[in-house]
């Protein structure tokens, strides 16, 4: 199981994407035009062969909308990771009694003749039962086709700020009993600095110190430039830390 994308969400989308695209050095690769069916519109970047998303509510009532007023303003979204059976993840993660809020996936169209169509399919696990950002867990093919991101997403993925998405902080007024509930979401440990550790990333779980409340809050950017490291760019009430 791997970190495949983080989302954040906005009450302005051209404002933070102009920020990411100009402070970050990424550039938008998709919009879903099925959003629109939810209420939101969005913008997707690549980082390496990760993704992040911007997401921007555009009606009453979205879930994107409540979570912008519960944490008072741009912030930490939703979590997605990758796994290569999905059908025992979804038996597991029901099993434990933790509910689904969303089941579904999309079919992308062929770039080639005689080329197979690629496939993602996810599941969400209820917000308010693991807690601190919506849980994706998804299953593509093939695995490095990212369908959520578009058929040609790998063609937009630019290296000159930052190279890959290597760590998430999720803030908690109880860190430890946020990291064992995503521990058993995910079917992880949980290490003694509350942290869990994925093929490729690691989650980390730590004191809310702004007052915000529960949330994701933070991301680790492999910098391209080594001199960076250390340096801290906040955009979309989030903090990228360059490492």
């Amino acid at each position: 199981m791997r970190l495949r994308q983080i989302a954040l969400v906005a009450s302005d989308l051209r404002r933070v994407e102009e920020a990411i695209c100009d402070q970050l050095g990424l550039e938008v690769c998709y919009r879903d035009p099925g959003l629109t069916a939810f209420g939101l519109r969005h913008g997707l970047y690549p980082i390496g062969d990760r993704i992040l998303e911007v997401v921007v509510p555009k009606q009453p009532g979205t879930t994107a909308e409540r979570y912008l007023e519960r944490r008072g303003g741009d912030g930490g979204y939703m979590i997605l990771v990758q796994t290569d059976d999905l059908d025992a993840e979804r038996a597991r993660v029901t099993e434990a009694g933790f509910r689904l809020v969303h089941d579904g996936g999309v079919v992308q169209p062929t770039t080639g003749p005689g080329e197979s169509p690629a496939t993602i399919h996810g599941i969400h696990v209820h917000p308010k039962d693991v807690g601190g950002a919506i849980l994706s867990i998804d299953q593509a093919n093939p695995p490095d086709s990212w369908g959520w991101a578009g058929y040609d997403w790998q063609y937009h993925s630019r290296t000159e700020v930052v190279t890959d998405l290597v760590a998430v902080d999720i803030q908690a007024a109880d860190p430890a009993g946020l990291a064992e509930r995503w521990g058993r979401a995910l079917d992880r440990s949980v290490y003694a600095n509350n942290t869990i550790a994925l093929s490729d990333a690691t989650i980390r779980f730590v004191p809310d110190t702004d007052g915000r409340g529960d949330g994701l809050a933070a991301a680790d950017l492999l910098s391209t430039d080594r001199a960076r490291a250390g340096e801290t760019i906040e955009l979309c009430g989030f903090r990228f830390n360059l490492v």
